[in-house]
């Protein structure tokens, strides 16, 4: 919510716990036939876009996620070539995607206001919205995702929003039964699972229910995020076979990433169990 006209904050209740952005105008306010968008000028974190008043991105930290939810997967998997994203109407994740040699690109989001918008408040996230290896759809990903044909994709990215109104049916079984069958053999999932510090029955119920769609093989990667709860995120990768404590190192393609936070080291440093998220995902 917009404070004294000074400050975005939102509050997390349940947690006791809230985060501030102090801004000096707002630039857009709209209602989609989904949600509400607005987008705020801050006075140090660049542009803010806020879903429904929740955090979405900023300028200057929204690396972080779109590298996160992109390249790990990417090495990860032997051969990435035919991916898809669920969300992520933001396009950055889609731009990190599209650095690497794949062959298509299928972005699906329910609302194209928030990629319209993206387009004019975060240019720098959307100039790989016309490549020719990029499709992008205006759907529902559920239906979609039902209606794909099976063992077509090697990658699914779900960059979803928190997992209420139009994402909420992204965090449970039958949407992960879904994605498994769309899965090729070698296929992986990648879905963001919210803050393991103050979300740890959101996450376990998650990695649960993947485990229930018969992926075998789950890892979850924190990795630092300011402007959402906690500043401490995640992401979630499934399997459907074992393939995720390894991945690729191609030192030549990394250096054409020129990420600014995802590195060989950190992934691998990622992959090391940590106490704390094996004592919260026992």
């Amino acid at each position: 919510m917009l404070n004294n006209k000074e400050w975005f904050t939102e509050c997390y209740t349940n947690f006791g716990v809230g985060f501030g952005l102090q801004i000096k105008s707002k630039l857009h306010e709209e209602k989609s036939p989904f949600q509400s968008i607005a987008i705020y000028e801050t006075t140090n974190f660049g542009n803010l876009m806020t879903i429904d008043d929740i955090v979405m991105l900023t300028s200057r930290d929204n690396f972080f996620y779109h590298e996160m939810m992109s390249h790990p997967v990417l090495f990860t998997h032997p051969n990435p070539k035919n991916v898809v994203i669920i969300g992520g109407g933001d396009c950055g994740t889609l731009k990190e995607v599209l650095k690497h040699p794949v062959t298509s690109v299928t972005q699906i989001d329910i609302d194209e206001r928030v990629t319209r918008l993206a387009e004019i408040y975060f240019p720098e996230l959307c100039t790989s919205n016309h490549d020719a290896r990029a499709n992008l759809l205006f759907l529902d990903g559920i239906r979609w995702m039902q209606e794909a044909k099976t063992g077509s994709v090697d990658v699914i990215i779900v960059d979803s929003t928190d997992p209420i109104g139009p994402a909420e049916g992204l965090f449970n079984r039958a949407f992960y039964e879904q994605c498994h069958r769309v899965l090729a053999a070698d296929g992986i999932l990648v879905q963001q699972s919210e803050s393991p510090l103050i979300h740890q029955t959101l996450l376990r119920d998650m990695r649960m229910a993947m485990k229930d769609a018969q992926f075998s093989d789950l890892f979850t990667l924190p990795f630092p995020q300011p402007v959402y709860p906690s500043g401490w995120w995640s992401a979630t990768m499934a399997a459907k076979k074992p393939l995720l404590s390894k991945f690729r190192r191609d030192d030549n393609l990394l250096k054409s990433l020129e990420t600014k936070y995802y590195q060989f080291g950190l992934h691998e440093g990622a992959l090391t169990p940590i106490p704390f998220l094996q004592e919260i995902l026992k």
